[in-house]
């Protein structure tokens, strides 16, 4: 593969660290890490546009997606210690 078309490097934990200031800042990076995860895991935009038709129509794919975030978010609420 020709350097000039390999896929740009994604950071799957924005600035390195999951401590956030609030809880609702720990909930953002959760929403922004999973999104992330879909990225990395489907790198083509194309291909992901042409999905998004078929998940936001498919309720069990939508839960997936909630769960996920909420895996998510108990990472980041764990190192935040939010539930002390």
């Amino acid at each position: 593969m020709n350097p000039a078309e390999s896929p740009a490097v994604v950071h799957l934990v924005p600035g390195n660290t999951l401590i956030t200031k609030t809880p609702e800042e720990g909930r953002q990076l959760a929403v922004k890490m999973a999104r992330l995860i879909i990225k990395t895991t489907q790198p083509d935009a194309t291909v992901r546009e042409r999905l998004r038709s078929v998940y936001t129509e498919d309720a069990s794919m939508l839960i997936a997606i909630t769960q996920t975030v909420a895996l998510e978010f108990a990472t980041i609420a764990a190192a935040n210690n939010y539930w002390k």
